[in-house]
């Protein structure tokens, strides 16, 4: 396919809280402005079509779509039927031709990164517990299209157009070249409504039947609600309208982990975090509780000019970690690249670091919720001894702390133990697996450490009593 230069909206789904960060980056590695949706969790940014490929090694980013039209005030009917003859005549007016030229140009993308990556792709990805690193699969080649988007003419500053045959409309076009490749298969599609709002008449799935009728209408394609080659967006937030074509088969996210734990961290919001760090050349970056390693192999194939030291206290979380390390060194050397990581694993008592005092910069890591792992009984005892040893090995004046926790009442609990050692800069809140979490930014006082009540002695736990009176009280 020959590619063709011209402006497109991409919009991609981020990590809930982190939209900035995502815009940040988007705006140093292409040199667009983004404009965070009205919707959390989501960005907006225009591209020419030749950075589409680097539109995929953005960090932040977990799902990209092309945008086929946006609608800020959508003007919504007060029944069902009515929508639903709206969407009919939605779908034939807006201007699918651009966004049909970029899915196309995205799948040839996608398609030399496969073999790249591997020579014998499957039909399903395998991400957990395998060697192989997980690219998306392309269902099907799409120079078999019954649509030859070549042959469409793409106009300067097009408008929506409606399907009346006297007009040089889109849909006289895709029809007159459904006529001449007859004899190929049509596209297989499915529609995938997100609503959110309590002003509709209608629900998400009355939204994508509907939309999707229209859409197999005007197109002639056929429904299929897995095996689908085309996926389109149906955004709908209060009365704010986007429809867009899907660019990602599987989220960006799983880039890195091929070896889960139970409480993985997802890359891209382990790349947020280190982001607020703003981590510096030959910083010294400690992970304590790093799980599967979720957070130093973000930081060391990003930063590598600092350099990380990881470690847990599970066994078998350390293993993880070392065979995602080995996974990476092994995609990145079958890439041509003879590099190392800047990286270290090791098996440790996060209570009690084997490293001296006050040498390192950064301290960052997601600690135990109490859900999936541990308890939020233990944690009235672990948070204070945690925090009293990151500050025994953080740099005073200097060091940070990035820590993620859903359990906000006994964090703060500690914090008030510990107020001699760290100071909070500023919080970030997050949905992390549908628990509102915060990811809480620490500076390291200037104050020694040995030389005040909080560390000369064990920090004292929370009695019984403390705890019902703290689970009561509002941060």
């Amino acid at each position: 396919m020959q590619e063709f230069d011209q402006t497109v909206t991409i919009g991609a789904t981020v990590p809930t809280g982190f939209e900035l960060t995502a815009a940040e980056e988007v705006q140093e590695k292409l040199d667009a402005t983004a404009r965070v949706s009205k919707n959390r969790g989501r960005i907006y940014f225009d591209i020419t079509t030749d950075k589409l490929a680097k539109v995929h090694h953005l960090k932040s980013l977990d799902n990209l779509f092309v945008v086929v039209k946006e609608y800020d005030n959508y003007q919504f009917k007060d029944t069902k039927e009515e929508v639903e003859l709206d969407w009919l005549e939605l779908a034939a007016k807006l201007p699918w031709t651009n966004a049909l030229e970029v899915w196309k140009l995205n799948n040839s993308i996608r398609k030399r990164k496969g073999r790249r990556k591997r020579a014998n792709p499957t039909k399903s990805d395998q991400c957990v517990n395998v060697s192989t690193s997980c690219t998306d699969t392309v269902l099907s080649d799409p120079e078999e299209l019954w649509v030859d988007l070549e042959a469409l003419e793409v106009k300067e500053n097009q408008r929506d157009v409606s399907p009346q045959p006297e007009n040089d409309s889109e849909e006289d076009k895709l029809s007159e070249i459904q006529d001449q490749e007859s004899g190929v298969m049509p596209l297989k599609f499915r529609v995938t409504c997100n609503r959110a709002g309590d002003k509709h008449c209608f629900t998400s799935n009355d939204a994508a039947r509907d939309f999707g009728g229209a859409v197999q209408e005007f197109f002639q394609w056929k429904a299929d609600m897995t095996k689908f080659d085309v996926e389109v967006l149906l955004n709908i937030h209060n009365n704010e309208v986007v429809i867009g074509i899907a660019l990602t088969v599987e989220s960006l996210h799983r880039r890195n982990i091929t070896h889960f734990g139970p409480t993985t961290l997802r890359s891209t919001l382990a790349y947020g975090m280190l982001r607020l760090c703003k981590p510096q050349v030959s910083d010294v970056i400690v992970d304590p509780m790093c799980g599967t390693g979720a957070i130093p192999l973000e930081g060391a194939m990003e930063w590598q000019n600092s350099f990380f030291l990881a470690g847990d206290n599970n066994g078998i979380a350390v293993s993880r970690s070392v065979n995602n390390i080995k996974h990476i060194l092994k995609r990145t050397h079958d890439g041509g690249s003879s590099s190392g990581l800047p990286l270290d694993i090791v098996q440790w008592d996060l209570c009690n670091l084997p490293m001296r005092s006050s040498s390192v910069d950064i301290i960052i890591t997601d600690m135990p919720f109490g859900k999936r792992m541990g308890s939020k009984k233990k944690n009235w005892e672990l948070y204070p001894l945690c925090l009293r040893e990151m500050a025994r090995v953080c740099k005073p004046g200097t060091g940070k702390a990035v820590l993620l926790t859903q359990d906000k009442k006994c964090f703060s609990k500690a914090m008030l133990q510990m107020g001699g050692l760290w100071r909070k800069s500023h919080t970030v809140w997050v949905n992390v697996g549908g628990l509102h979490a915060g990811v809480f930014v620490l500076k390291r006082t200037a104050v020694v450490f040995g030389s005040t009540s909080e560390d000369v002695t064990e920090p004292h736990t929370a009695t019984e009593p403390q705890k019902e009176n703290t689970e009561d009280a509002s941060l």
